[in-house]
């Protein structure tokens, strides 16, 4: 099944006001006791469909997948073409911009989604290349507390997964983590899974270096 489109500007006001248009959401509905919610987002160019068929398939009948459609916009990456995409990005390196409000905008949508959630439900965020991506991105405002422009982040994250992306903002991040004792013990508590294809050009280290370059 899925959920109608919407316009968004913020999730919450306290995120960003960057406006974004988000497509539809697909859900799958756990097959057994519902033990966890898991918002999985989908790559550069793909939609919330992409990823429902396959996990529709999954054995693993007492999660809930959530998968959303990321809004449409000029990639710079691709030369201003515009397709799906949960931020902008031109160079996803540890040199590369960050796009910090399309970012803050969908880690604000993302916990909207895990909002309404039960309270002895799980929850977890995960995703495939640029969602990856935006799912560290969520846990580092976990971690922190808080979204970029000190807006409070609501969601209890119980575990992240990310396949084939990279650590946006890493540069900051370090010093946020570092700068908090709370943050530092959150970041530490919080279980995730990197996997990384062979070949590709990142590849996790460890829980306090993160993500590097080959």
């Amino acid at each position: 099944m899925y959920r109608g489109g919407s316009s968004y500007a913020s999730g919450s006001r306290t995120a960003t006001r960057r406006h974004a248009d988000y497509g539809r959401t697909y859900v799958v509905r756990p097959k057994g006791r519902h033990r966890a919610t898991v918002v999985w987002l989908h790559g550069l160019g793909e939609n919330g469909a992409s990823w429902y068929q396959l996990l529709e398939t999954l054995p693993l009948p007492n999660i809930k997948w959530i998968c959303p459609t990321a809004p449409t916009r000029p990639v710079a990456l691709l030369g201003g073409f515009p397709c799906t995409a949960w931020f902008d990005v031109a160079d996803p390196s540890l040199d590369g911009p960050d796009d910090a409000d399309g970012l803050e905008a969908s880690a604000a949508h993302i916990a909207n989604l895990l909002s309404s959630e039960p309270a002895d439900v799980k929850l977890g965020i995960g995703g495939f290349s640029m969602g990856a991506a935006t799912a560290l991105h969520s846990a580092s405002c976990f971690a922190h507390g808080r979204y970029g422009n000190g807006g409070r982040y609501p969601i209890n994250l119980s575990a992240v997964v990310g396949l084939s992306g990279w650590l946006p903002c890493s540069r900051s991040l370090k010093a946020k983590v570092e700068s908090s004792q709370e943050a530092a013990r959150r970041a530490a508590s919080l279980p995730f899974c990197c996997v990384m294809e062979q070949g590709t050009e990142w590849f996790p280290i460890n829980r306090e270096k993160g993500l590097r370059r080959r």
